[in-house]
C-alpha cells in the first residue's frame, strides 16, 4: 500500500480530477428512491450502462415497491437476465420491496441504519442511495474508489470499510460524494485496474504509486 497524502494534496488531487472529469455524477437512471435503490442493487457487479437498458422496462412493469412485492422471481428474471447474478438480485428485489410495503409504507427510508437493513442492501449501496437521493454526503467504495484512492494515496488499507474511514478523515465532507465521482470516473477512465494509463494521468505528479514506480 501507498503513503498516505496530506490533507493538502488531498485536495489537489479533487481539484485536478475536478477539471479532468467536470461530467462526474451518478450514470444510473432513476425517477425516484425506489428506482434509485433498485438501479443501484441492480449495479452490483455489472456497468451503469447494461442497468440503463433493462431498468425502463423493469420499471414500466413494476413502478413501485408494491408492485414489486407481488412479483414472481421469473418475472423479475426474464427483464434482468442479461446482467451478472440476475437470479440473487430478483430475489433480493423482491424481498427488499416486501419490506418496504410492509415496514415503511412502500417508502424508501433516508437513514442507514433502515436501509442496511432491507434484503441485499449493504453499506456501499446504503451510502449511494443517501448521497443520490437525498443529498447526504457520503462515500461510497466500490471496486473503483477502493482501486483509485489506495494506489494515489488517499488511503492505505486493504480493507474496504478501513479505506472510507480514510477517505472521510482527509476528505473535507462538503466534497465527499462528489469525490466518489470523480474516483469512480478516474478509474473507469485512467487509472484502470490492469493498465493504468500513467503517463496521462492527471494526478500523476501526486500520485503516490506514479512517484514510487518513477523511482
Amino acid at each position: 500500500m501507498s503513503k498516505l497524502l496530506d490533507p493538502r494534496q488531498a485536495l489537489q488531487v479533487l481539484d485536478l480530477l475536478d477539471r479532468a472529469y467536470p461530467e462526474a455524477g451518478c450514470a444510473l437512471h432513476f425517477e425516484n428512491h425506489f428506482e434509485l435503490l433498485c438501479a443501484v442493487m441492480l449495479s452490483a457487479q455489472t456497468t451503469d450502462v447494461s442497468v440503463n437498458r433493462i431498468t425502463p422496462e423493469l420499471f414500466r412493469r413494476y413502478p413501485d415497491a408494491f408492485a414489486m412485492a407481488k412479483a414472481e422471481p421469473a418475472s423479475l428474471e426474464e427483464i434482468i437476465h442479461s446482467i451478472g447474478l440476475y437470479k440473487n438480485k430478483s430475489r433480493n428485489l423482491i424481498n427488499m420491496s416486501r419490506q418496504l410495503a410492509e415496514e415503511f409504507g412502500g417508502e424508501v427510508p433516508g437513514d442507514f441504519t433502515a436501509l442496511t437493513g432491507l434484503a441485499g442492501v449493504g453499506r456501499k449501496t446504503a451510502n449511494v442511495v443517501l448521497a443520490e437521493g437525498f443529498g447526504v454526503p457520503k462515500i461510497a467504495v466500490d471496486t473503483h474508489v477502493f482501486r483509485v484512492s489506495n494506489r494515489i494515496g488517499l488511503a492505505n488499507s486493504d480493507k474496504v470499510l478501513e479505506t472510507e474511514k480514510q477517505l472521510m478523515q482527509i476528505l473535507p465532507e462538503e466534497r465527499w460524494t462528489r469525490g466518489h465521482h470523480l474516483l469512480i470516473f478516474h478509474g473507469r477512465n485512467c487509472c484502470r485496474a490492469r493498465k493504468p494509463d500513467c503517463a496521462h494521468c492527471p494526478v500523476k505528479e501526486i500520485c503516490r504509486s506514479s512517484l514510487t514506480v518513477e523511482k
